[in-house]
């Protein structure tokens, strides 16, 4: 999907989202929606949280 398609529809979700539920829906909307891209991005490699995840913790 281009991404300018996927920006319309972004925008198309949260212009629904604030003019039927007001602005606290429009901002879970697009809380929601960021968690879901950087998700995306986890799912599809892009993004690598190994380091984070690791399961020493930090210690030595």
């Amino acid at each position: 999907m281009r991404p300018s398609l996927v920006g319309l529809m972004v925008g198309l979700v949260l212009g629904l989202a604030g003019a039927f539920g007001g602005f606290d829906a429009f901002l879970l909307v697009a809380v929601l929606g960021a968690v879901g891209f950087l998700v995306g991005q986890v799912v599809e490699g892009r993004i690598d949280l190994s380091s984070y995840l690791s399961g020493s913790g930090g210690r030595r």
